[in-house]
């Protein structure tokens, strides 16, 4: 039996499918080792994984991959995770380009635009490495309605 994992909110994802994050490859290729715990070696790629997390409803992958500094990122981790769920349950994810990706050491910033059913979303992400592990830090976006 093929696993398969929650995807827009009621539809079945298995790992053969394209992955959500809009790379080309399979699921099972890009994204979901990331999911399944394997550290993204660059903030681009943790940037693709949290995208796809979004899409898939990984509340935990994403408060997981978030700075301490963000300031979405509280203590309190069941109301981060339902203000998660009900963004990730109300929008549909149709796309990502990637306009941009800086990475240093221990800083990385990828700008992008997330396709979503009721806007496009432009941000410039500021991502840190601590411990080598790469975290969101912060985002200056700005929403352009389609």
């Amino acid at each position: 039996m093929q696993e398969a994992i929650d995807y827009y909110g009621g539809m079945k994802l298995s790992p053969n499918s394209s992955c959500p994050c809009h790379s080309g490859k399979k699921y099972k290729q890009c994204c979901q080792p990331y999911h399944k715990g394997i550290l993204p070696s660059n903030a681009l790629r943790l940037m693709r994984s949290r995208y796809s997390a979004f899409a898939l409803n990984l509340s935990d992958y994403i408060m997981a991959t978030t700075h301490p500094n963000n300031s979405d990122y509280t203590e309190d981790k069941e109301q981060w995770k339902q203000s998660i769920l009900n963004f990730s349950l109300n929008t549909r994810f149709l796309g990502l380009i990637i306009n941009e990706f800086v990475e240093g050491e221990n800083e990385a910033f990828v700008t992008f635009e997330a396709v979503l059913d009721s806007s496009i979303l432009k941000e410039k992400s500021r991502f840190l490495k601590e411990e080598r592990k790469w975290l969101y830090e912060s985002g200056d976006f700005s929403p352009a309605t389609l």
